[in-house]
This record gives C-alpha cells, sequence and structure tokens, in this order.
C-alpha cells in the first residue's frame, strides 16, 4: 500500500522494483495485490496486458481501520492500554515524551 500510496498508481512490477532489497517475488506482489483487491483495499485498470492497481483508500482512513483492529483484537478496546504499552516497549526521544505529556494534560482539563 505504501508505494500505492505514493506512486497513485502502479503496475505489479513497478511495485515489486520499489519495495528494494531483498528482492520480494513477482508472484508474491501479485498475490498480495489480488487479496488488497479482494478486500477492497485497491482496484485495477486494464492497460494493454498490464493491470494498474490504485488505491481505494487513504492512508488515514487505514490506519485508523487498522489501529481499531488492534485495540479490539489486542488491547480490549482500551486505547490507555496500547499507549501504555507503547510507552513501555518503545525508547521515546524527550521530544515525543513531551508531545505525550502534552496532549495527556490537554485532555485532562476535558474530564
Amino acid at each position: 500500500m505504501e508505494v500505492l500510496w505514493r506512486k497513485g498508481r502502479a503496475t505489479v512490477g513497478d511495485v515489486t522494483a520499489s519495495l528494494g532489497t531483498p528482492p520480494i517475488a513477482y508472484n508474491t506482489v501479485l498475490t498480495t495485490m489480488r487479496i488488497l483487491e479482494q478486500k477492497g483495499f485497491v482496484r485495477h485498470e486494464e492497460e494493454g496486458r498490464a493491470f494498474i492497481y490504485i488505491p481505494k483508500v487513504r492512508r488515514e482512513e487505514a490506519s485508523t481501520t487498522a489501529l481499531d483492529q488492534l485495540l479490539n483484537r489486542f488491547f480490549n478496546n482500551s486505547a490507555g492500554t496500547l499507549a501504555l504499552k507503547l510507552v513501555e516497549n518503545q525508547q521515546l526521544d524527550k521530544s515525543e515524551l513531551s508531545r505525550l505529556k502534552e496532549l495527556i494534560e490537554k485532555y485532562e482539563g476535558h474530564e
């Protein structure tokens, strides 16, 4: 999806070439594109013998859906539990910690 969002539209060959090293097999990318199409994330247009794949969902929409699934599946729909896990498991730099502190203080005032 990242390649499609960046390029706007691409063939399987374009996506494969954009993924760099180590190379990913063309058939693996083709299978992935077909699955993404079945799930409604991309569509294709035919140009000659090639299929041109185009994203149907914006990055923001896809990330929101993925986050909702993650919250539901692993964190019992608790954003707080997910946030705590992220802070515990990731090494955040001072600017990220400062931003988190600002957000917490901002939302404490909404209670």
